[in-house]
Formats: C-alpha cells, structure tokens, sequence
C-alpha cells in the first residue's frame, strides 16, 4: 500500500557531496517524521537524521554540520544532504516514514529498500 523509493546513493570520493531522495506514495492520508538511517557492513543500523512534519530536525552528532535533511510535504519526499563526506559515512541509506493511510488508521513506520554511498579516500 505505501511505497517508499531512494535515489541519489553512489560512489564519491572523501570531501565531495551527494543528495539522497526519498519519495513514499500509495493511499498515504499522511506522512509524519521522516527520517533516514544507515547501516555500515557488519555494523547496526543507525538513526542519521529525521525532520517532523513542522520541519524540526535533529541529527547524530556524526553527521553534524556536515548533512542536511529536508523534505517536501506536498511530495511526501525526504532529502539528504551530504557534504563534506568521509570514508566513514560508506553504507547503505534506508529513509523511514511514518505514514498514516487514513484519519482513524494507526501510524505506521515504512522503510525503504535502501540505497549504496560510498566514499573513497
């Protein structure tokens, strides 16, 4: 029913930039937090970033300063912003909703398939 569609990931090298989209769609009624994660290779999975509907964010101290998220309410999309990247922000970059598919439905958390970053030194 919900559909949630990353884009943006790829191979840079250390000090460059990329900008990760995240567009959710189906019978959405609405979209509260969004938020993106990333899991390194035998590593958890760990929170980067999320905004609220209202547009207050908060950020892991590892990604301070350095990456941005915005979103778009009128698309249900979530961006990523990531300057100044390091050899240690190589993972895969899941984006989360949560998403509600009706006024009385309950909210629910939707990921999506995730997408690669890498960055070489």
């Amino acid at each position: 029913q919900v559909q949630l569609v990353e884009s943006g990931g790829g191979l840079v090298q250390a000090g460059g930039s990329l900008r990760l989209s995240c567009a959710a769609s189906g019978s959405i009624f609405s979209v509260n937090d969004m938020s993106w994660y990333r899991q390194a290779p035998g590593k958890q999975r760990e929170l980067v970033a999320v905004i609220t509907r209202g547009g207050g964010t908060v950020y892991a101290d590892s990604v301070k300063g350095r990456f941005t998220i915005s979103r778009d309410n009128a698309k249900n999309t979530v961006y990523l912003q990531m300057n100044s990247l390091k050899p240690e922000d190589t993972a895969v970059y899941y984006c989360k909703a949560q998403v509600q598919l009706g006024r009385y439905r309950p909210i629910l958390d939707s990921w999506g398939q995730g997408t690669q970053v890498t960055v070489s030194s």
